[in-house]
């Protein structure tokens, strides 16, 4: 019941998500549906880490212009080309980077590169930040680029190649859809 109430409320309510999930996983510790080791162990405390140990990075790439200076890289190679193609190499950069480095620290890297590329060419910056979002989340072609990846590679007897033969031509698939229905959703 909690489960449902939960998701039913993050469904109307989808601003307030992130308070939504927390009284819901509260509410199991409170009633005893689990135990608080239970919830603990649930934590993936790596990933929490790792992602609040990057937070400040992308807000000095902010803050000391550093973003603003791989912005203006960007816009040098493609600044001709129009937002289509800035769309395309933003969202190709960010999975290359997403299949050795954690989806979430790769954003709070790209992120604010992201903002200022948009701001400098006129694009809106919720296009490019949906672009690079998606992308983040494009950890198939490597068992690096995830978390579960590892977790299910030595049991399954997967090697690198068979990541490669299955993400590589996902990631494409996915690469055209984004770009086919990004410009609907966010115009440039």
């Amino acid at each position: 019941m909690i489960f449902f109430a939960t998701l039913g409320l993050a469904a109307f309510l989808p601003e307030l998500t992130a308070a939504i999930m927390l009284g819901g996983a509260l509410a199991m510790v409170v009633i005893r549906i689990i135990t608080t080791e239970q919830a603990y162990s649930a934590i993936g405390w790596k990933s929490v880490f790792l992602v609040a140990g990057m937070l400040p990075l992308g807000d000095a790439l902010s803050k000391t212009n550093a973003a603003g200076y791989a912005a203006q890289g960007l816009l040098h190679l493609l600044g001709g080309y129009g937002p289509y193609i800035l769309v395309a190499a933003l969202f190709i950069v960010t999975t290359i980077a997403t299949q050795m480095i954690n989806g979430a620290v790769t954003a709070a890297i790209i992120g604010p590169v992201t903002v200022q590329l948009a701001h400098q060419t006129g694009t809106d910056p919720r296009a490019l930040i949906m672009a690079v979002a998606m992308a983040c989340s494009m950890a198939f072609i490597t068992p690096l680029s995830h978390a579960v990846n590892v977790l299910v590679m030595s049991p399954g007897g997967y090697n690198f190649r068979d990541y490669m033969k299955v993400g590589l031509p996902l990631t494409a698939v996915l690469f055209v859809v984004v770009m086919l229905v990004l410009p609907f959703a966010w115009p440039y």
